[in-house]
């Protein structure tokens, strides 16, 4: 017979299997208005009144967190949705929620959120690592769940968050591959001169744009008389969430800038300010020819038709444009690279860049911009060694 327990000390009986069972009473929830209890299960006795009396603990300390059946990727989803959607942007949402769906629920998921213990992280990581993800992105799906998890212990949904207990990977510098001013001067503009978007690709190099601030700059945010360019939106594709079977799964939208810093006047170089003034022309040309057919959206650079271009389709149309140039291959965004790593070179200030480049701080942009850095002080070491030792 099991020892009888004063009100709100809790209860110890053994069952019928023979495990010993501990329930305290945690008072009533007030959504439903019933006792909310904690149950514990242990094979002695002891073992049964130690986790009760650590219950009881936790709970006058207002740290207790009561057994539950809520599994890790339930939670998620509840983070995602209830935490996460109001206040991010919709693309920075998708990528959230791209990495629990493909990553984190898939291999973690269906643990019990209170069983989740540091090494079934740490062998996650592992696994992503060997399985060939990078380390850029491992460290993402950690930031996501350190985020998550710190939003169930504030919540006592959990004791405490074991995303702080585990390593993630190094950091790895992704490897940049820009072009020379003589491979874009001499060989990939001309060449490309006859395009359509010419005018476009000139100024990813001559402003170091983003590929969405290019696509949603309009003609209001041109200056052309200073000579300027004001960033004030972006284009982006983003998932629709709320898609029906009569709906699309994405759609385009345009934004505000990601940060204070990326709202920002870019001065337009003298070559790429005649280009534009061009390419205004020939989009004047292209309305008189669709006539009422034509949906002017206001944009600079944008399809035939009006309509903004697809972003992916934009990065699609300058591989292509490279294939025929013959230059080197790079990314899109390489262009945004390459055009800081010229003005680096060239001598500018650290602080122009990051102004023009919408960074967030100057040493963001010398840590993205390290190994120009590195050769500039190396050539700076060498001048002032000419000058130590007599030299001119």
């Amino acid at each position: 017979m099991a020892k009888k327990r004063g009100n709100h000390e809790g209860s110890i009986t053994r069952r019928k299997d023979g495990l010993w069972m501990a329930q305290v009473t945690l008072g009533r929830d007030p959504q439903t208005g019933k006792s909310k209890r904690a149950t514990f299960y242990a094979k002695t006795r002891q073992a049964a009144a130690e986790q009760l009396a650590k219950a009881l603990r936790d709970h006058q300390q207002g740290t207790l967190v009561a057994p539950h059946k809520l599994t890790l990727g339930t939670w998620l989803d509840t983070w995602l949705q209830d935490y996460k959607r109001p206040k991010l942007r919709p693309l920075t949402f998708d990528s959230y929620e791209m990495v629990v769906r493909r990553h984190l629920k898939p291999m973690l998921g269906h643990l019990l959120i209170q069983d989740v213990r540091p090494e079934h992280l740490q062998h996650f990581y592992n696994a992503k690592t060997q399985q060939g993800l990078s380390a850029r992105t491992v460290r993402y799906c950690h930031t996501l769940l350190h985020s998550a998890l710190a939003q169930a212990e504030k919540n006592q949904v959990v004791a405490r968050n074991v995303a702080t207990l585990v390593t993630p990977p190094r950091k790895t510098r992704q490897e940049m591959h820009t072009l020379t001013s003589p491979q874009i001067a001499n060989h990939f503009l001309p060449a490309i001169a006859a395009d359509r978007l010419f005018a476009a690709v000139f100024l990813l190099f001559g402003t170091g744009l983003r590929r969405g601030e290019l696509l949603g700059l309009r003609w209001k945010d041109a200056d052309v008389t200073a000579g300027v360019l004001h960033i004030r939106q972006t284009l982006v594709r983003v998932k629709n969430h709320d898609a029906t079977a009569d709906t699309a799964k994405s759609r385009l939208i345009f934004e505000e800038p990601k940060t204070a810093s990326s709202r920002r006047t870019v001065p337009i170089p003298a070559e790429c300010l005649t280009a534009l003034k061009h390419h205004k022309a020939r989009q004047a040309e292209e309305k008189l020819l669709l006539g009422p057919a034509y949906e002017d959206h206001g944009l600079i650079f944008c399809r035939p038709n009006g309509h903004p271009i697809e972003p992916s389709k934009f990065s699609t149309h300058f591989q292509t444009l490279l294939q025929q140039a013959s230059v080197p291959a790079i990314r899109l965004h390489d262009a945004r690279h390459t055009f800081a790593t010229l003005l680096l070179e060239l001598g500018e200030s650290p602080k122009t860049v990051q102004t023009m480049l919408g960074h967030s701080s100057v040493a963001m942009t010398l840590d993205i911009y390290s190994h120009v850095s590195l050769e500039l002080e190396t050539k700076a070491a060498a001048k002032l060694n000419a000058v130590l030792s007599g030299g001119q």
